[in-house]
Parts: structure tokens; sequence; C-alpha cells
């Protein structure tokens, strides 16, 4: 015989999408209209978001530590004017790491929403630890220095890391992540700390790397002028980001020396590995390692548009309260699944919403079964 909740529950769901429905009809606007912003630090990426978001109808004013650089902005397009906004609904801290937790703090009272770009994350989201900042970091770079280099498309197909907590409000971050993938950023949702101990690996220590390697081929120039001509191409390619700004890495290296000391500790090992193989001359071993390496590069994804019946939309039933967000996007980002669009519905229950999430069809499945896995009670239809 069917319980009075089961024979329900089909009813609250039609309600709960009706509901969702009605409350996008009503707003008659996607999350990513344009508003007002401001940019704390115009260098290389503040100028850049400001390019990005005036060229989709923002009003962006922006100051820096350099009133020059300010200016500058100012006059390559970057920012509308110079100065705070007192009623700018989101502002981007652009500072070095050392500096953004202060910098936050000051723009958090203003009301609006408030985010960064640093590349360390965990200390900054403790330290500031409010419901509207949304520590980020956009994976996005150019051999360009300063606001003279800043672009526009800088953040097209590049990754742009949110590390929403349990405090984080869910209506602040749904609108910066909206915001951000206008730009046409791919956004990530990582936990604060996990995001440090990946882009240690991935960021900090390969240029790391790159910086030592050109720095042992310059020694070597010194006695072999020729060298560094006939540095080939993978040569290059490898230092690419040794070429980028200095003055940013003490300050990053500082706020994640555990992970990057961790990690580099691991390519070191690793390293001493490869020099035994070689100095053995095991042909079998270096081949195979050789292989392995070569199928995970070119397994690394590449983002893609997808079309709507390659998409479905995840309906979350989610109880209010603090860190449900974050739970469900983290795990996402966990997952390696891309979410495409996300929003949330006030349900007719007042101590209830409703997460959509669009998704590529083909992690339907994954993505319901870890929900379920979490006691969320999740239904999926195609979107297209």
């Amino acid at each position: 015989m069917t319980s009075r909740n089961e024979a329900t529950e089909p009813a609250r769901e039609t309600a709960e999408r009706q509901t969702a429905q009605r409350e996008r009809a009503e707003r008659g606007e996607r999350g990513d209209r344009p508003g007002r912003a401001a940019i704390l630090g115009t260098g290389l990426i503040g100028a850049s978001i400001g390019l990005a978001l005036r060229a989709r109808g923002w009003r962006v004013t922006g100051v820096d530590a350099d009133g020059a650089r300010t200016r500058r902005a100012v006059e390559l397009g970057a920012l509308d004017a110079e100065g705070h906004d007192p009623h700018a609904e989101i502002s981007f801290v652009a500072t070095p790491v050392s500096a953004v937790a202060e910098v936050a703090r000051t723009a958090l009272a203003g009301g609006g929403i408030v985010t960064d770009v640093g590349s360390v994350k965990a200390p900054i989201v403790a330290a500031v630890d409010h419901p509207r900042f949304v520590g980020g970091h956009p994976m996005a770079g150019s051999e360009q220095e300063g606001v003279d280099g800043a672009d526009a498309a800088l953040f097209q197909g590049a990754t742009w890391v949110l590390t929403p907590t349990a405090g984080t409000d869910a209506a602040a971050y749904t609108r910066l992540r909206a915001v951000v993938s206008s730009l046409g950023a791919d956004v990530v949702a990582v936990a604060p700390d996990r995001h440090d101990d990946l882009v240690a690996v991935v960021s900090h220590v390969p240029h790391l790397t790159a910086a030592t390697l050109m720095a042992m081929a310059a020694d070597g120039a010194e006695d072999y002028g020729p060298l560094l001509r006939l540095a080939a191409g993978g040569f290059r390619d490898m230092t690419r980001v040794a070429a980028g700004h200095p003055g940013i890495w003490p300050d990053i290296c500082a706020e994640n020396r555990d992970a990057i000391v961790s990690a580099l500790d691991r390519l070191v090992s690793s390293l001493g590995e490869v020099r035994d193989v070689v100095a053995r001359g095991d042909r079998e071993r270096l081949l195979s390692a050789l292989e392995r390496a070569r199928s995970a590069r070119r397994s690394l994804p590449a983002r893609a548009a997808a079309r709507a019946e390659e998409l479905v939309e995840v309906r979350v039933p989610v109880p209010d309260r603090p860190g449900v967000l974050a739970e469900v996007t983290t795990l996402a980002g966990e997952l390696d699944v891309n979410i495409w669009d996300l929003e949330i519905a006030h349900s007719p229950e007042g101590d209830r919403g409703v997460l959509l999430v669009v998704i590529d069809a083909g992690a339907a499945d994954l993505v319901r079964g870890a929900l379920l896995a979490r006691g969320f009670r999740p239904a999926v239809q195609p979107l297209g």
C-alpha cells in the first residue's frame, strides 16, 4: 500500500518545477545580466576582467595601489572610471595573494558580492570567512605583463575555480558563477584546501620547474654560447611559463608552502626514478613510463560547447541549511563533471528549495548515484 508521503512526492516535484519555471519567467533575465562591478587591482588579470565585463555591458570602476596603473586601465578601456563604487554588485580582488584578505574584508562592507583571483585559496577563505565572499581562481595567464597585456578574451575556454564553503550564500555563489561563465570560462567548484593541493601540482610546481630548467640552461649558455640558440620546440614549450612576472611567486610559495613542498618532493622522487632507469639503460621500463605519460597528456580534457540534446537537467530538492550548495557543486567538481548552468529555486514549502543543475547527459548516472549516496533525491530529465 502506498504511503501518503510516497503519493504526494510526484506532486511535490511537479510543484517545485513549476515554481522554478515561474520564477525564471518573472525575472525575465539571465543570471549574467550586466550590472556594476569593481576591480581592486588593475594588473593583467584585473584589467582583463574589466575589459571582458565592459564588453558585455557592465559599468566597471577600479583602483590600484599604483595610481598610474589605474589611469592606464581607464585609457585602455578596462575601466569606465577610477575610484570606488559603493553600488558595485560584484568586486573582484586582483591584488597580490598576501593582500587579498584585507582588501576583500574592506570591499564586503559595501554590501555586494566579493571574489578574488589568487592562486592560493585555503588561507584566504579562512581569513575572510563571510557569506558574500567566494574564493576564486581564473587559471588563465599570458606572457604579457601588467595592464598593457590585458585581453578581454583571456578567459575564453579557461578554467575558473570557485571555492564555496558551508557558509557561502547560495544566491551570491549562483550570481557570481553566472557572471564568470558569461566571460567564456569553464567554472569548477572545489573545496579551498583541495584547490591548493591540486594547483600545487598543475600550476605552482610546473612554474618552479620551468624556472629551474631555464636557469640551468642559462648557466650552461655562459660556457656554451650556442646552447640556447639550439633550444628546440619542446624546451620552449616547457619553459614558456618561466617568462611570467616573478613578483607574484614569493607570496604564492609562502601561502601554499606545504602543498608545494609536498609536490616538489614527489617530483624529485619521480625524477630520481627516471634517472635510475636511464642510468641502467632499462629500455622497456623507460618506454612504459613515456607511453603512460603520453596517454595521460592526450587524455587532458578539452572544453567544447554542448548542444541542448546532449544535456540533462538534474533537479535536486535541498533543505534550507548552510553548506548544501557547496556540497553539491564541489561534488560535481570532484567527479570531473562540468556544470553548464546552475540555478536555485524556492519551493512552496518554506524550508526547502530546488537546485537546478545542467550537466552532460553522459554524466547523469554518475552524478545521480553520487547524490543518492549522500542522501539527496535527484530527478533527471533531458534538456533538449
